[in-house]
């Protein structure tokens, strides 16, 4: 099992970054393929990006794409997410989940797909 305790979250506004960071336990942290999910309020969880066992592996929902950066730190246990050029709509709940195995082609943007969820940081993003 892994349990995952997610930080960085705050109020920036529109245009401005953040880092935040997913931090696991457990010492088969490197099996896990990790993601990033948003929700926001009366909203279902919104896949953001996903990263398999290396940092070289990565996959963005649209929105995330060119503005987002998902990264992994195996000696850490650490999964980030920096996000650039921020805009009010990404206003939500930040939640990091994981899943055993590796990440294939085309997967896994489903929140049914993770089985381990941490408790969400909150982001919000001022006009």
């Amino acid at each position: 099992q892994v349990q995952l305790v997610e930080s960085g979250g705050g109020l920036v506004q529109a245009g401005g970054s953040l880092r935040l960071s997913c931090q696991a336990s457990g010492r088969t942290f490197s099996t896990y393929t990790m993601a990033w999910f948003r929700q926001a309020p009366g909203k279902g969880r919104e896949f953001v990006a996903v990263v398999g066992w290396s940092s070289g592996n990565t996959d963005y929902a649209d929105s995330a794409k060119g503005r987002f950066t998902i990264s992994r730190d195996n000696a850490k246990n650490t999964v980030y997410l920096q996000m650039n050029s921020l805009k009010p709509e990404d206003t939500a709940v930040y939640l990091c989940a994981a899943r055993l195995g590796r990440l294939y082609v085309g997967g896994y943007h489903s929140a049914g797909q993770y089985n381990y969820w941490g408790q969400g940081t909150q982001v919000t993003v001022s006009s």
